[in-house]
């Protein structure tokens, strides 16, 4: 009996102490592991910051859309190898944040796909350059029919506070309208609507702007009111050197089109453009870059190879031939939109407006002005007279 009680205590005894000894072996190793310097984590980011990061690189980087014109050319990368072992003495990516970046500058360097929405260019932009009214070219395309019911309203308004920058082509004499500005100029080409006559116009507005030296070339059409101090500021916030064509599509798609490749041989064509409507600027590093398509006889050529008007051409050469995007720019408008959703309270801010028929109805900016809609239904005096109230014969003491 006293045998098994003490046989019975030995062995409690030697399992307390086995007990006893585990402990301090794993206290020790904790104690050590805390005096050595541990590896640096993958990505130290606070508060589980590297499961969100990893997550959001796998949705896809938010990616801000370009709002000015394309890059200059990078410098040819360096080979994959190179690449890798910058990022790690083993050359290994660190993190799926890292390696989804890769992709993503990867994807960034293909370019853009071909007929991909224009660039939107809706968020205010810093200045570039500083520019002058000699630097702008603003082409007003009309025909000599519409000299004194459209023309006359141009010349009464804006244009009559942009001379310098303003030249008028038309397609036919008029004395009357030389004495009020120098830079008419008659192209001689058909008074007719068609896309041969358009085509004709452009193709002389692109020359003259080319021996003109400027740094900007902008086309409106006789029903548009040009805010030339906006204009200014938009063209400042982009280098005129570098690619820049914008302005406003008057479809929600690029346009499908055909191009004469030989006698026998056609193939199609898409791609955005800017509507003539309601007006587009081209910077001169970009127009230069047109001449072989658009100079002398050439943009006539042009327009012929895809049998459509003259600001589809001018869309066909900078995107189909140039691979240049459109910047597009809800500052400008035409009568092929609702006018009458224009805020008042915005309007010192637009670029270009118009007036016309639209859906059947008339078309023209709804607002409050110095005149009545029958004395003024473009509402081009009114906006003049909220723009410039100095004007002479703007009325005074008018609410808008």
């Amino acid at each position: 009996m006293l045998k098994g009680c003490g046989r019975r205590l030995l062995l409690s005894l030697v399992g307390a102490l086995l007990a006893c000894l585990l402990v301090l072996t794993v206290d020790q190793r904790q104690q050590l592991r805390q005096r050595l310097p541990q590896p640096p984590a993958a990505e130290e980011l606070p508060g589980g910051e590297v499961g969100r990061r990893a997550l959001q690189s796998l949705a896809g980087p938010s990616e801000p859309q370009r709002q000015g014109p394309p890059p200059p050319p990078q410098p040819q990368e360096e080979p994959a190898a190179s690449r890798a072992g910058a990022s790690g003495p083993s050359g290994d990516v660190r993190s799926f944040s890292e390696y989804f970046g890769q992709l993503s500058r990867a994807r960034r360097d293909v370019g853009p796909l071909p007929g991909v929405a224009p660039v939107r260019d809706s968020v205010p932009r810093p200045q570039m350059e500083q520019l002058f009214p000699r630097d702008v070219f603003i082409a007003v395309k009309t025909t000599k029919k519409f000299h004194r019911s459209r023309l006359d309203l141009l010349m009464d308004t804006w244009i009559s506070r942009n001379k310098e920058m303003t030249f008028i082509f038309t397609d036919g004499e008029d004395e009357v309208l030389k004495q009020h500005t120098g830079n008419v100029i008659n192209t001689n080409c058909s008074a007719a609507h068609s896309r041969q006559a358009l085509s004709c116009k452009m193709a002389v507005e692109y020359d003259k702007f080319i021996e003109s030296g400027r740094k900007w070339f902008c086309h409106v059409d006789d029903d548009n009111y040009v805010n030339v101090p906006m204009l200014v500021k938009l063209l400042s916030s982009y280098p005129h050197t570098q690619d820049v064509y914008i302005g406003k599509p008057s479809l929600d798609r690029p346009i499908q089109a055909t191009e004469r490749i030989s006698e026998n041989k056609m193939r199609p064509v898409h791609f955005w453009f800017a509507t003539g409507g309601a007006g587009f600027c081209i910077s001169r590093g970009l127009a230069l870059k047109m001449s072989p398509w658009a100079s002398g006889g050439h943009f006539m050529n042009t327009a012929e190879k895809i049998r459509l008007p003259d600001d589809c051409t001018i869309g066909y050469i900078i995107e189909s031939v140039l691979g240049v995007r459109l910047i597009r720019s809800n500052l400008f408008h035409s009568h092929l939109e609702n006018l009458q959703q224009v805020p008042k309270s915005e309007l010192h801010k637009q670029v270009t407006l118009s007036y016309g028929m639209f859906e059947n109805k008339r078309n023209s900016i709804h607002m409050k002005g110095a005149f009545s809609v029958e004395a003024d239904p473009s509402r081009f005096r009114s906006i003049h007279c909220l723009l410039y109230p100095d004007t002479p014969w703007c009325p005074r003491n008018v609410v808008y």
